[in-house]
């Protein structure tokens, strides 16, 4: 049995705020495992996305799975490093059932990073084409305005991780 609790860590952020960055960081934790949801919907459903809606239809699918299987890794000692955004009320409320079928500590991480950091971020990291989704700046925006960042009422362990410079 560890001495530790597992952890979940939560990624709460804009887009192009450093999530994945941070994601992989924790993902070299010793017994830790990251999973990713930018991944697993390029993989399972790329062709199916091309709006916001279709975005809401495979992640409303990806977590019905992924909630279970995350909350058998906590109870088996494994720490998690969910990779999908905790942006949203809705979202975050997912999350806290997940935790509350396990007994793992969580972090939820919030990046604080300005709109224009992130979209100069988004434009470099849309040139590279090394990440599974390249959301134009307009999407970037519509997407913001959807952005509710957690109150300490929600009852999450938030750790800021706030960044002025690209």
């Amino acid at each position: 049995m560890p001495l530790t609790s597992p952890t979940l860590h939560l990624m709460c952020g804009k887009i192009a705020s450093g999530k994945s960055t941070l994601t992989a960081k924790l993902g070299n934790l010793d017994g830790t495992v990251v999973i990713s949801e930018d991944d697993w919907l390029s993989t399972l459903y790329s062709e199916e996305m091309s709006s916001i809606s279709d975005y809401m239809r495979c992640t409303s699918k990806l977590r019905k799975i992924v909630g279970p299987h995350v909350a058998s890794l906590l109870n088996a000692g494994v720490s998690v490093v969910l990779d999908f955004q905790a942006n949203t009320i809705e979202a975050r409320n997912w999350m806290r059932g997940i935790l509350a079928r396990t007994n793992a500590v969580h972090k939820l991480h919030v990046l604080v990073v300005p709109d224009e950091i992130c979209i100069a971020r988004l434009r470099i990291r849309n040139a590279s084409g090394d990440h599974p989704f390249a959301p134009t700046e307009e999407q970037f925006l519509k997407l913001s305005k959807h952005f509710v960042a957690p109150s300490a009422d929600e009852g999450f362990d938030i750790v800021r991780h706030v960044t002025n410079s690209a």
